[in-house]
């Protein structure tokens, strides 16, 4: 699911099959054979890589049809649901060792995506930032973040293991990005300060 009414680039990001660099630099860190959500999954390009990877992955979008392939799979879950139809939240009581998110952006959805993080789980995030506009599709401003927004969302909750905000030039979307990899380890630490223990943070082999 891509942000409407800018529904063009929803064309867009269904004809790309590739994981996101962002996602395969910071997969690795999700719990081995952990349970992922990939959220407004589109053709489920993330999803499909994270089984790949051992991981269970559950793929959530409104239209679920580039997916259905992915039902069969033991290894995968289909959930179709509109997440800004005012109902609840799909998921609620469930947790993810795991959670990506790539060019959607539902502000009402961060507490959820906080919420549903198993300890130790990960977030990856990836969407469009103020200043697209000039570029391309989306322009609408409440589906492009404000600089350092995914920054204060997970603020205090989650350790940042990485943070990039600019423009991309090259690749099937060029735009402004933002993204971010933060980990549900803040709680837990074998040192004195409390600090959580570092993670790894250049991309690994695929």
């Amino acid at each position: 699911m891509v942000n409407s009414p800018d529904t063009p680039i929803g064309h867009r990001h269904l004809k790309i099959t590739a994981p996101s660099p962002w996602v395969k630099r910071f997969a690795p860190l999700i719990p081995a054979g952990g349970r992922v959500l990939d959220l407004a999954c589109g053709n489920g390009r993330h999803a499909r890589y994270l089984i790949e990877r051992g991981c269970f992955a559950v793929a959530l979008d409104r239209d679920v049809s580039a997916v259905a392939d992915l039902a069969p799979s033991p290894r995968a879950q289909v959930i179709e649901a509109d997440l800004e139809d005012g109902g609840a939240w799909p998921l609620a009581g469930q947790r993810f060792d795991g959670i990506v998110v790539v060019n959607y952006l539902y502000r009402p959805l961060f507490p959820h995506l906080l919420d549903g993080l198993a300890e130790g789980g990960v977030l990856i995030y990836e969407t469009f930032a103020r200043g697209n506009e000039a570029f391309s599709r989306p322009r609408n401003p409440d589906h492009l973040l404000r600089s350092g927004e995914l920054i204060d969302a997970v603020g205090g909750r989650l350790q940042i293991v990485a943070y990039e905000h600019g423009r991309i030039e090259s690749g099937p979307l060029p735009g402004v990005i933002q993204r971010i990899c933060a980990v549900n380890d803040r709680g837990r630490s074998a040192r004195a300060d409390g600090e959580p223990a570092p993670h790894r943070v250049e991309a690994g082999p695929d």
